[in-house]
């Protein structure tokens, strides 16, 4: 079983992430959970959220204290990440992984999707964004499953939904690329 951690904040969508993930993940034939666990309920604090992806049925039911993957959605949050993370971190951020000063024996992967989202979205919404990147960088969700998944929870049609599709694909291409 594989577990994903998604860390932002409040309002920034680390819990559609996360639902999306799993929704996307079941699309592509594997068993899948979401789930969120929230501190203070509110605007810019820190949220952590849970995806599980399985090849079988998942039973487990609590939280996560030791992730494979992490997606930090606000870079200001690397110090909140508390989890043991085991293969790969992926930030949201310009700077080289070296400059966040995370001490980890994951791989930590930087990638500025803040940018991609503001030029295609017109607004630094990230979150599903970053799951183009966490599919380049992890090989465990196809980028068609995560289309399927956003039509499926956000409507088919619709600018923000066509949006959200080509920052993800673009997301895609710029993590395959580094």
């Amino acid at each position: 079983m594989k577990q994903v951690l998604f860390l932002g904040r409040g309002g920034q969508g680390a819990v559609t992430s996360a639902q999306i993930l799993a929704i996307a993940t079941f699309k592509d034939g594997k068993y899948s959970q979401a789930f969120p666990n929230f501190g203070v309920e509110r605007m810019g604090a820190p949220v952590r959220s849970y995806c599980r992806i399985d090849e079988k049925e998942i039973t487990l039911r609590e939280q996560v204290y030791e992730a494979n993957y992490a997606i930090i959605l606000d870079p200001t949050l690397v110090k909140q990440l508390t989890e043991k993370v085991t293969e790969l971190i992926i930030v949201n951020s310009n700077k080289k992984p070296e400059e966040l000063g995370i001490v980890t024996d994951a791989k930590v992967k930087c990638v500025d999707i803040t940018s991609i989202a503001l030029k295609v979205i017109g607004k630094p919404f990230v979150n599903i964004a970053a799951i183009g990147a966490f599919s380049a960088l992890t090989g465990e969700v196809s980028i068609n499953a995560i289309d399927e998944a956003i039509k499926q929870q956000m409507g088919h049609k619709g600018t923000l939904v066509e949006k959200n599709i080509l920052a993800i694909k673009e997301v895609y291409e710029n993590a395959k690329r580094e």
